[in-house]
Protein backbone atom coordinates (compact mmCIF):
# COMPACT_ATOMS: atom_id res chain seq x y z
CA UNK A 1 0.00 0.00 0.00
CA UNK A 2 2.83 2.41 0.85
CA UNK A 3 4.38 1.83 -2.61
CA UNK A 4 1.13 2.90 -4.29
CA UNK A 5 0.86 6.21 -2.38
CA UNK A 6 3.89 7.84 -4.06
CA UNK A 7 2.55 6.82 -7.46
CA UNK A 8 -0.83 8.30 -6.60
CA UNK A 9 0.78 11.56 -5.48
CA UNK A 10 2.87 11.68 -8.66
CA UNK A 11 -0.27 11.16 -10.75
CA UNK A 12 -2.07 14.00 -8.95
CA UNK A 13 0.90 16.33 -9.43
CA UNK A 14 1.01 15.56 -13.17
CA UNK A 15 -2.77 16.02 -13.44
CA UNK A 16 -2.56 19.38 -11.64
CA UNK A 17 0.26 20.44 -13.96
CA UNK A 18 -1.78 19.63 -17.05
CA UNK A 19 -4.61 21.77 -15.72
CA UNK A 20 -2.20 24.67 -15.19
CA UNK A 21 -0.76 24.35 -18.69
CA UNK A 22 -4.24 24.52 -20.22
CA UNK A 23 -5.22 27.46 -18.00
CA UNK A 24 -2.16 29.48 -18.99
CA UNK A 25 -2.43 29.15 -22.76
CA UNK A 26 0.11 31.47 -24.38
CA UNK A 27 -1.34 31.25 -27.91
CA UNK A 28 -3.04 34.38 -29.20
CA UNK A 29 -5.10 32.90 -32.06
CA UNK A 30 -6.59 29.55 -32.98
CA UNK A 31 -7.87 29.60 -36.56
CA UNK A 32 -9.30 27.80 -39.56
CA UNK A 33 -8.00 29.99 -42.37
CA UNK A 34 -9.90 30.44 -45.63
CA UNK A 35 -7.64 32.91 -47.44
CA UNK A 36 -4.69 35.24 -46.95
CA UNK A 37 -4.11 38.59 -48.65
CA UNK A 38 -0.58 40.01 -48.52
CA UNK A 39 -0.18 43.78 -48.93
CA UNK A 40 1.06 45.63 -50.88
CA UNK A 41 2.27 42.47 -52.70
CA UNK A 42 3.34 38.90 -52.00
CA UNK A 43 7.04 39.59 -52.69
CA UNK A 44 7.62 42.06 -49.87
CA UNK A 45 4.48 42.37 -47.74
CA UNK A 46 4.26 44.65 -44.74
CA UNK A 47 0.58 43.92 -44.00
CA UNK A 48 -1.58 40.80 -44.04
CA UNK A 49 -5.30 40.05 -44.02
CA UNK A 50 -6.08 36.59 -42.63
CA UNK A 51 -9.66 35.51 -43.42
CA UNK A 52 -11.46 32.62 -41.74
CA UNK A 53 -12.88 31.46 -38.42
CA UNK A 54 -11.03 32.47 -35.27
CA UNK A 55 -11.01 31.97 -31.53
CA UNK A 56 -9.32 34.84 -29.72
CA UNK A 57 -8.81 35.57 -26.05
CA UNK A 58 -11.46 37.65 -24.33
CA UNK A 59 -10.41 41.25 -23.70
CA UNK A 60 -12.14 41.05 -20.30
CA UNK A 61 -10.63 37.76 -19.12
CA UNK A 62 -7.27 36.77 -20.59
CA UNK A 63 -7.86 33.15 -19.53
CA UNK A 64 -11.18 32.87 -21.42
CA UNK A 65 -11.46 32.22 -25.14
CA UNK A 66 -14.22 33.74 -27.19
CA UNK A 67 -16.37 31.34 -29.19
CA UNK A 68 -15.34 30.94 -32.82
CA UNK A 69 -16.39 33.75 -35.13
CA UNK A 70 -15.92 34.46 -38.83
CA UNK A 71 -14.15 37.55 -40.13
CA UNK A 72 -10.60 38.62 -40.75
CA UNK A 73 -7.54 39.67 -38.82
CA UNK A 74 -5.47 42.55 -40.15
CA UNK A 75 -1.81 42.78 -39.17
CA UNK A 76 1.21 44.91 -39.96
CA UNK A 77 4.89 44.42 -39.27
CA UNK A 78 5.46 45.31 -35.63
CA UNK A 79 8.44 46.61 -33.73
CA UNK A 80 11.37 44.13 -33.70
CA UNK A 81 12.59 45.63 -30.41
CA UNK A 82 9.36 44.52 -28.71
CA UNK A 83 9.70 40.86 -29.67
CA UNK A 84 8.63 38.53 -26.83
CA UNK A 85 11.81 36.55 -27.51
CA UNK A 86 13.93 39.66 -26.93
CA UNK A 87 15.06 42.38 -29.32
CA UNK A 88 16.13 41.17 -32.74
CA UNK A 89 17.51 42.93 -35.79
CA UNK A 90 14.97 44.42 -38.16
CA UNK A 91 16.07 42.08 -40.98
CA UNK A 92 15.72 38.99 -38.74
CA UNK A 93 12.32 40.13 -37.50
CA UNK A 94 11.00 40.78 -41.03
CA UNK A 95 12.30 37.38 -42.18
CA UNK A 96 10.58 35.63 -39.20
CA UNK A 97 7.26 37.40 -39.72
CA UNK A 98 7.20 36.85 -43.47
CA UNK A 99 7.98 33.15 -42.93
CA UNK A 100 5.00 32.89 -40.57
CA UNK A 101 2.80 34.78 -43.04
CA UNK A 102 3.87 32.33 -45.74
CA UNK A 103 2.93 29.45 -43.40
CA UNK A 104 -0.51 31.02 -42.90
CA UNK A 105 -0.92 31.31 -46.66
CA UNK A 106 0.08 27.66 -47.14
CA UNK A 107 -2.70 26.36 -44.84
CA UNK A 108 -5.39 28.70 -46.22
CA UNK A 109 -8.35 26.76 -47.55
CA UNK A 110 -7.10 23.41 -46.24
CA UNK A 111 -9.41 23.18 -43.21
CA UNK A 112 -6.33 22.73 -41.00
CA UNK A 113 -6.58 24.34 -37.55
CA UNK A 114 -3.52 26.42 -36.65
CA UNK A 115 -2.32 28.28 -33.59
CA UNK A 116 -0.19 31.43 -33.76
CA UNK A 117 0.47 34.78 -32.13
CA UNK A 118 0.96 35.63 -28.48
CA UNK A 119 -1.67 35.80 -25.77
CA UNK A 120 -2.04 39.25 -24.26
CA UNK A 121 -1.51 41.10 -27.53
CA UNK A 122 -4.50 43.11 -28.69
CA UNK A 123 -5.99 41.45 -31.76
CA UNK A 124 -9.25 42.66 -33.27
CA UNK A 125 -11.51 40.45 -35.35
CA UNK A 126 -12.99 42.48 -38.18
CA UNK A 127 -16.28 41.76 -39.94
CA UNK A 128 -16.20 40.85 -43.64
CA UNK A 129 -17.66 44.19 -44.80
CA UNK A 130 -15.27 46.27 -42.71
CA UNK A 131 -12.63 48.30 -44.56
CA UNK A 132 -9.06 47.16 -43.80
CA UNK A 133 -7.48 50.00 -41.79
CA UNK A 134 -5.46 50.42 -38.60
CA UNK A 135 -3.81 46.98 -38.66
CA UNK A 136 -2.72 45.37 -35.39
CA UNK A 137 1.03 44.80 -34.92
CA UNK A 138 1.95 41.19 -35.68
CA UNK A 139 3.75 39.55 -32.78
CA UNK A 140 5.73 36.37 -33.33
CA UNK A 141 5.66 33.70 -30.66
CA UNK A 142 6.36 30.05 -31.44
CA UNK A 143 5.55 30.18 -35.13
CA UNK A 144 2.48 28.82 -36.87
CA UNK A 145 1.59 25.43 -35.42
CA UNK A 146 -0.77 22.91 -36.93
CA UNK A 147 -3.26 21.58 -34.38
CA UNK A 148 -4.43 18.00 -34.66
CA UNK A 149 -8.07 17.58 -35.58
CA UNK A 150 -8.02 14.23 -33.76
CA UNK A 151 -8.67 15.75 -30.36
CA UNK A 152 -11.33 16.20 -27.74
CA UNK A 153 -10.27 19.81 -27.11
CA UNK A 154 -13.61 21.70 -27.37
CA UNK A 155 -12.01 24.77 -28.96
CA UNK A 156 -10.61 22.77 -31.88
CA UNK A 157 -13.88 20.89 -32.33
CA UNK A 158 -15.78 24.21 -32.33
CA UNK A 159 -13.49 25.61 -35.05
CA UNK A 160 -13.80 22.46 -37.13
CA UNK A 161 -17.59 22.33 -36.76
CA UNK A 162 -18.21 26.07 -37.24
CA UNK A 163 -20.99 26.85 -39.71
CA UNK A 164 -22.15 30.30 -40.81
Amino acid sequence: MKAIQPLGRAFLIVLAGLTLVHASDFIGVYARIDKVVLEPNSDSPDRIQVWGVFSLLSTNDRQARLPPARGYLYFKLGNPQESPNGPVSTATYIRMVRAEWNDLKQVAGSGQIVAFGLAGQPIRLRKSGEKPESPDPYVTNVGVNKVSSQTDYPLVKALLDYKD
